[in-house]
């Protein structure tokens, strides 16, 4: 028996679509649409110049033009192209049972937000996205999701937190789960960066599942887009300037207050830098009890034997030098822009450049053949044979 049917339909409007038709009670049915082949559909229509990348779009002569088309997909054309094919197609509901009151209602089963970043020099995409990928394995983390998706995670929230990398065939794509929702990236066709946030439950962020509902998820979707990028961005780019350099490690003056400098390689100056890059802390700000206990546990001391007053010594440097912010009219604090960017790169550079590198070149435990070691040695024995040589004869 054939419980169910699809019709598969080229609207002028819309594109291709397909409706799915459950035979049986209570006739559930689906109806499938993808708002990038209604933009085709509407810059043909106005005799706008565009070229496809698959699901996508590759270039447009109009791109402001074109993304006002985008905003104005709303769920009352949604709505109004089903009214449009029910009319026209065969389904389970009669005409009488139409007048007794019963017709399909549209809810959202499955909604997805996708930003198509397309690069200029696609031959170094994929070099950079899988670069991407290495820097942010672990951005499926509790405490990162909810910066991503902006909702508070705690051990009552269902589903899996996690990061996933999957490589089909020899394209790699990166995965993050926030409850039944999903933020996916890949290279897409070799040409482009695709963010796309799915979201299979609007449950998940306290929204109703009726398409009347679209903007308030369309919202959610592209801010999750978006701080999933920002935050690639930071991790990505964190090169600072000789200027924004001194700004950090020397004393400086702002308004009539001093502030003392935030050494680089300084013990207490280092687990300051990473306390501030626990996303935990960016979600609503911060205040000094929470960052205190961060501190606190990464100098391996009890919050108790870091007082308040050592603490808010510490976020007047911070604030002095430009790295937080006090949130207006609050106690709590928010990292600039500038700030994570210098805490990234001074804790990183200082982890995972310096202390392995000086490691390598000075433990005697270390294998004479390393790389580094092998180069440093090389570059000694050139400036020993340089000094030997200009030395006067007697």
């Amino acid at each position: 028996m054939v419980n169910q049917f699809y019709v598969y339909a080229v609207d002028r409007d819309f594109g291709p679509f397909f409706l799915k038709f459950c035979s049986y009670f209570p006739y559930n049915a689906k109806l499938c649409i993808n708002g990038h082949e209604w933009l085709k559909r509407q810059l043909e229509l106005r005799g706008i110049g565009c070229e496809g990348l698959d699901n996508g779009i590759l270039s447009c002569e109009e791109p402001k033009r074109a993304q006002k088309l985008c905003e104005g997909l709303s769920a009352e054309k949604i709505d109004a192209l089903l009214r449009k094919w029910l009319r026209r197609l065969p389904h389970p509901f009669t005409a009488a049972d139409r007048l007794a009151g019963y017709r399909y209602d549209l809810s959202i089963l499955q909604a997805e937000f996708s930003l198509t970043q397309v690069l200029d020099r696609p031959v170094t995409g994929r070099a950079f996205f899988e670069e991407v990928i290495c820097e942010n394995l672990d951005i499926g983390r509790p405490s990162q999701a909810q910066l991503i998706f902006e909702r508070r995670v705690n051990r009552r929230t269902p589903g899996q937190f996690r990061t996933r990398v999957i490589t089909e065939g020899v394209i790699p794509s990166l995965h993050v789960d926030y409850k039944s929702s999903r933020i996916k990236q890949y290279h897409k066709e070799g040409r482009a960066l695709r963010t796309e946030t799915t979201i299979n439950n609007t449950r998940d962020f306290g929204i109703g599942k009726n398409v009347r509902n679209l903007p308030a998820l369309r919202s959610i979707g592209f801010q999750a887009n978006r701080r999933l990028l920002d935050v690639q961005t930071v991790s990505h780019d964190c090169a600072i300037g000789e200027d924004a350099f001194d700004q950090v490690v020397r004393p400086i003056e702002v308004d009539g207050q001093r502030a003392t400098a935030l050494r680089f390689g300084d013990a207490r100056t280092q687990a300051l830098l990473n306390a501030l890059v626990l996303f935990s802390v960016r979600t609503r700000g911060f205040n000094n009890a929470q960052l205190r206990a961060h501190l606190a546990s990464l100098l391996g001391l009890d919050p108790a034997d870091y007082s308040a007053g050592r603490m808010s010594y510490d976020l007047r440097r911070l604030r002095l030098h430009g790295l937080i912010e006090r949130i207006p009219q609050t106690n709590r604090y928010q990292l600039a822009t500038q700030g994570l960017k210098v805490a990234m790169f001074f804790s990183r550079t200082y982890a995972r450049l310096l202390r392995p590198g000086l490691a390598e070149i000075t433990d005697p435990l270390v294998p004479a053949g390393s790389t580094l070691r092998s180069a440093f040695n090389r570059l000694h024995s050139a400036i020993d044979q340089r000094c030997e040589d200009l030395k006067p004869a007697a």
